[in-house]
């Protein structure tokens, strides 16, 4: 099983990878989250699949949701109660998925 990063690693970890946050300190869960906007549903739902293909590949599944062409994605992991390497690793691809399906600039 993985292990839970300190909330030190965590930041340092994100500091390279715009747009993500990290939850409150004193949050029940830490989990780390983006917003992505698109240019339009179809690029946000072609997003949301290829993020859901990779994912099913890893085994390791993130939180959804859509509104129109914009998606928030949301990583932690449940089972060891906070973010691994594993969900910043599943970031970092998430970014490069966005950038492939249309992200608007």
């Amino acid at each position: 099983m993985n292990k839970p990063l300190d909330r030190a690693a965590i930041i340092a970890s994100l500091e390279d990878r715009q747009g993500w946050q990290l939850t409150p300190e004193d949050a029940s869960l830490q989990i780390i989250e983006k917003t992505y906007f698109f240019k339009n549903f179809n690029a946000a739902f072609g997003f949301m699949g290829r993020v859901a293909l990779m994912a099913e590949r890893a085994n390791h599944h993130p939180e959804f949701h859509n509104q129109y062409r914009q998606v928030t994605i949301r990583w932690a992991t449940h089972s060891c109660g906070g973010i691994t390497a594993l969900d910043l690793e599943m970031a970092k691809i998430c970014d490069q998925l966005a950038v492939d399906s249309g992200l608007k600039a």
